[in-house]
């Protein structure tokens, strides 16, 4: 039996293999959606970076304004500083003067105050002699009666050579003077007045005139006055300081 001649099946083999080769060629389509999904991504990123970097610049910003306002802050609390303690030490020294001042106007207060009360005790030490002297209470306080004495030996010419004045008491001695003021004395005489003041109670005040009273004659020579015209002069004057002390002014 003759056999059929063999065919060879290497090339059907080459040929399924090249048929499998072309039906398996790369499919480039996914890689390309993945870099262009990347490339969305990266320019995503640089937009937020971008965006990150911007707001670095306006915190840095913020940053350097706040440090510039806490240097100028601390200059501001420096210079308050300095300033305070530039017035604690003015106000020490001023506390220091015024401590001085303090401790010499207690010394004077009490200089005066020892002084007052010299002076209070030496005027009530003082006796004017009431004796041939002219008396009279007025029912008005002290003050406004020595008021009065002093206003009515002015407007009559008398000028106040002494003056002694405490709470309870007053003492006014004139110069002498050689006028003639019809008011109280007549022609041609010289007197000195010695007033004396003393409260008593309810507002009233004792006022006690003497009077030195001369008359002249020609040359300078003295004449004798008699106690009467002395102390009609003394009553001249008590009426004169009743007027003044009875005006609405005094009241």
């Amino acid at each position: 039996m003759i056999k059929p001649p063999q065919r060879s099946l290497a090339p059907f083999f080459s040929l399924a293999v090249l048929s499998w080769c072309v039906g398996c060629a790369p499919d480039e389509s996914p890689f390309r959606q993945e870099n262009e999904n990347l490339r969305k991504q990266l320019a995503k990123q640089e937009s937020v970076l971008n965006s990150l970097q911007d707001g670095n610049k306006v915190m840095q910003q913020q940053i350097d304004l706040l440090n510039q306002e806490l240097r100028d802050a601390k200059k501001q609390a420096e210079h308050a500083q300095a300033e305070a303690k530039a017035l604690q030490t003015e106000a020490k020294a001023l506390g220091t003067k015024l401590d001085s001042q303090l401790a010499e106007s207690k010394k004077l207060s009490g200089e005066i105050q020892r002084t007052a009360a010299k002076a209070a005790q030496a005027t009530d030490n003082i006796r004017v002699e009431e004796k041939g002297a002219q008396i009279e209470d007025l029912p008005r306080p002290l003050s406004a009666v020595g008021k009065a004495a002093e206003e009515a030996l002015a407007r009559n010419g008398y000028r106040v050579k002494v003056s002694v004045k405490t709470d309870q008491k007053t003492i006014y001695v004139t110069e002498r003077k050689v006028t003639t003021p019809t008011s109280l004395e007549t022609s041609g005489s010289r007197n000195q007045y010695v007033v004396s003041l003393q409260a008593m109670p309810s507002n009233v005040t004792r006022l006690s005139v003497k009077a030195d009273f001369e008359r002249l004659a020609q040359g300078g020579r003295i004449l004798a006055v008699d106690a009467e015209e002395t102390a009609e002069i003394e009553r001249r004057l008590i009426a004169e300081i009743g007027k003044a002390v009875a005006s609405p002014s005094k009241l």
